[in-house]
């Protein structure tokens, strides 16, 4: 091999030694525990029901029977008497035609009336208690030490990691080099 390529494998070699260096590799770690973080959430909801209830029904009294009998009494009331005494009489006799005629048509009636049922809906809030997972508390081994960290998802039986290799006393980009 000729001196020249001989330079320009060394000039590749010398270039490609940072990464074979790399400061960052991937690794796995052995699961040791998972604790799954469950949150409780309440949310209200309505929870309804109908229920059937019976209700009375009251007949209306008709009004015809006071009507028919307030005009018969007042006729006859104005037949009774004469000059203001015949426009008392008259008076008095459409009150008391009144209540009687009211008595007569109502009193056949069943003013009691029946039952009717009813449909009544009755509704209360109550609290739904639901669970969710935000997450996952993992601990880990890796190269002797035990490491734990907050993850999306169960990761199973081993976790990936991403292993960063740094001399102790270099300068890193935040640090400053002073002397003691």
């Amino acid at each position: 091999m000729n001196f020249q390529a001989k330079l320009i494998i060394s000039a590749l070699g010398m270039a490609t030694l940072p990464l074979a260096q790399a400061a960052d590799f991937e690794d796995f770690g052995r699961v040791v525990r998972v604790q799954p973080r469950v949150e409780q959430i309440r949310t209200p909801r309505q929870e309804c029901r109908t229920e059937y209830v019976q209700v009375p029904v009251q007949q209306e009294r008709s009004a015809g029977g006071s009507v028919v009998g307030g005009i018969a009494g007042a006729l006859l009331g104005s037949q009774i008497g004469s000059g203001n005494g015949k426009v008392a009489a008259a008076a008095a006799g459409a009150i008391a035609g009144a209540v009687v005629g009211d008595r007569v048509d109502n009193n056949n009636r069943n003013l009691a009336g029946g039952v009717q049922e009813q449909a009544v809906r009755q509704c209360r809030t109550v609290e739904a208690i639901e669970s969710r997972t935000n997450g996952y508390d993992v601990t880990y081994e890796y190269r002797g030490q035990t490491y734990t960290a907050l993850m999306n998802r169960d990761p199973g039986n081993r976790v990936r990691l991403r292993v960063s290799v740094e001399p102790l006393d270099s300068i890193g980009p935040n640090q400053s080099y002073s002397q003691y």
